[in-house]
């Protein structure tokens, strides 16, 4: 991929710095990810991958390809989840779902100082790294890091309330493609389960 694609930032950015460009100049984007889940030990008990789209405000699609097929839509209105195996879709509303999770920090609305506290945490490797703690203590997670390098958002670590870990790395992340608005929307499968509202 073409490094033109991706989200250049200046070698000096603060993660402060970075987080605020890539809100104000990228407006979609799409990457593919690898997901790994650490328990308390650090020892990894899952690892799943697959390809993230997300449009400002509030649109997003996560496909998880491997090990098992899930699929994450957020219309704007409502989130869906669908887990192909189970043939069970899981909808929730929007404002409920999104509060203080890894989606709002990407694909919301730029507020993101309304959901969560930041603070830039400096330099670990070859990346700028900023902590985001959620506001609203029913979040599903306790703290979340980003980590920034020239090239853009490369890391994502997550601390849920368990001790377990999430760690999402993102490759080939283009900026602002023109993504089709139905990738955004979700009508369940004939034959599967609803749950929510």
């Amino acid at each position: 991929m073409a490094m033109a694609g991706l989200l250049s930032l200046p070698a000096s950015a603060s993660s402060l710095e970075s987080l605020k460009t890539f809100l104000s100049e990228v407006k979609s984007a799409k990457a593919h990810f690898k997901q790994i889940v650490l328990d308390k030990k650090m020892t990894t008990v899952q690892e799943t991958s697959g390809t993230m789209l997300f449009s400002r405000p509030g649109k997003f699609r996560w496909v998880y390809e491997k090990p098992y097929e899930q699929l994450i839509v957020g219309d704007g209105a409502k989130l869906w989840m669908y887990d192909v195996d189970l043939k069970q879709v899981t909808v929730k509303q929007m404002d409920s779902a999104l509060g203080s999770s890894p989606a709002a920090l990407l694909a919301g609305n730029n507020e993101i100082e309304k959901h969560f506290d930041l603070k830039d945490i400096g330099k670990r490797g070859s990346m700028e790294w900023l902590e985001a703690t959620p506001k609203d203590k029913e979040s599903t997670f306790e703290s979340m890091r980003m980590g920034f390098s020239e090239k853009g958002l490369e890391v994502m670590e997550l601390r849920d309330h368990f001790g377990q870990t999430t760690v999402i790395r993102f490759s080939g992340l283009e900026r602002n493609p023109k993504l089709a608005p139905d990738m955004f929307k979700f009508v369940p499968p004939k034959g599967v389960d609803v749950i929510g509202d």
